[in-house]
């Protein structure tokens, strides 16, 4: 049985439609008439910026027993994975392999992320892996600056479609050969250009750094470890190609996945004479394309504004990336906390563990799924105001930023229609 996201029906959201799009109107409205107000000019200082922690913090997080007890971790954790796929029943029930992947992985390293920074980097059991094969005697080839991060969105896109589209998406075989096809490209890609592969082709770690961005923990560029603003760790996000995409896999995934709960959806994937997967697949693809046409609508009215922004498209992506962490939050908190727990008491040895009680109510889960959208929307509207204000002469800074207020609308208004509809 594959395992429940963690978007309720309507019946389990005891939430006010009124009450839900009034509050998030007005906190965006009212966030983005002050800032036009009272914030004339960029405040962000992106990598520049942060408080320095303490010398020997710096020198425990830097130290190579550290790096290494983190690398052996995650490898532990990765031959653990593939020792329950091989020898453990077959059954999500009683295997904790299927939870580990979609839930402890996937949806744990948001807050891991957000609070320790990208966490992935450091545990990835491909980059031991990498280190453990033999030396390669030519030099590791450049990767193309055009590529930016687009191997990555694609592996993204890849894994929201197994966890939301492919049948028997918890099987031992179906994970044991997506696992397999994952570390065969990886470490070929590496093998040929370099650890830096990774960075920028691993689909997890563009994940857990991108969401990194905005942890208070962060290092500046000249590799202090400090304590920030989380919007200077988002003003310092790279603005490489890719970045659009990745953001648009993350938020039109979601948004997949709340509307996949729909019975008019169900009822379509039933009776569609494509199949269901091939129909799942284009709803998703669909999903995905909304999200980013809606963005490429948003960027092409910044450009007729201000013809000196040669790059509007990655200028003000760095805005959705909150976007994308309250669609999270709102979407799997409740997998993660009930599943995530079931998951490590059968990974140490508790046949069939029974799930945990969900810690909120239904009222109380509708209004975290709620606020999380919203947050992420307003953090937004901040990201992109100062952006706005650093871009833009000071008297088109507000009315530059119209369009982008116009999409975090349509944005909010989506993703609470999931919600509660």
């Amino acid at each position: 049985m594959p395992l429940a996201h963690g978007v309720g029906a309507q019946h389990d959201l005891p939430l006010s439609p009124f009450y839900a799009y009034a509050g998030a109107f007005a906190a965006l409205f009212v966030s983005f008439l002050s800032l036009g107000l009272l914030w004339s000019a960029s405040r962000f200082r992106g990598d520049r910026a942060g408080r320095p922690l303490p010398a020997a913090v710096q020198r425990l997080a830097d130290a190579p027993a550290t790096r290494t007890a983190l690398r052996l971790l995650g490898a532990a954790a990765g031959l653990a994975l593939v020792l329950h796929l091989l020898l453990g029943p077959d059954d999500p029930d009683r295997n904790p392999a299927p939870g580990a992947v979609y839930v402890l992985l996937w949806v744990g390293l948001v807050p891991a992320s957000l609070l320790l920074g990208p966490v992935w980097r450091l545990l990835n059991p491909l980059r031991t892996l990498l280190a453990l094969l033999p030396a390669r005697r030519r030099p590791p080839r450049p990767l193309p600056p055009r590529l930016g991060i687009r191997p990555a969105a694609a592996g993204l896109l890849l894994f929201t479609w197994l966890e939301l589209v492919s049948p028997d998406n918890t099987a031992a075989p179906v994970l044991l050969t997506a696992l397999a096809v994952h570390t065969a490209v990886q470490l070929l890609g590496a093998a040929r250009h370099g650890p830096d592969w990774f960075a920028r082709a691993d689909p997890f770690e563009v994940y857990s750094s991108l969401l990194a961005r905005l942890s208070p923990l962060g290092r500046r560029a000249d590799g202090r470890l400090v304590l920030r603003s989380p919007f200077n760790g988002l003003d310092a996000t790279p603005p490489a190609p890719g970045l659009v995409a990745t953001v648009c896999v993350l938020l039109g995934s979601t948004a997949y996945d709340g509307f996949s709960d729909n019975p008019r959806w169900i009822t379509t994937l039933q009776t569609s004479s494509l199949g269901r997967t091939p129909t799942a697949t284009l709803g998703l693809l669909a999903a995905v394309a909304l999200v980013a046409a809606l963005y490429g609508l948003c960027a092409g009215a910044l450009r007729l504004l201000n013809r000196e922004l040669t790059t509007p498209l990655t200028s003000f992506a760095h805005s959705l990336v909150p976007i994308a962490l309250g669609y999270l939050v709102a979407h799997y908190f409740s997998l993660f906390v009930t599943e995530g727990p079931r998951t490590v008491i059968m990974a140490v040895g508790t046949d069939n563990a029974p799930s945990p009680a969900p810690p909120l109510g239904p009222g109380g889960l509708a209004t975290l799924q709620v606020a999380a959208i919203v947050t992420g929307h307003v953090l937004g509207v901040v990201a992109a105001h100062d952006r706005s204000a650093r871009l833009f002469p000071p008297a088109r800074a507000v009315a530059g930023q119209l369009p982008l207020f116009a999409l975090m609308i349509a944005y909010t208004l989506g993703g609470i229609g999931l919600l509660i509809a």
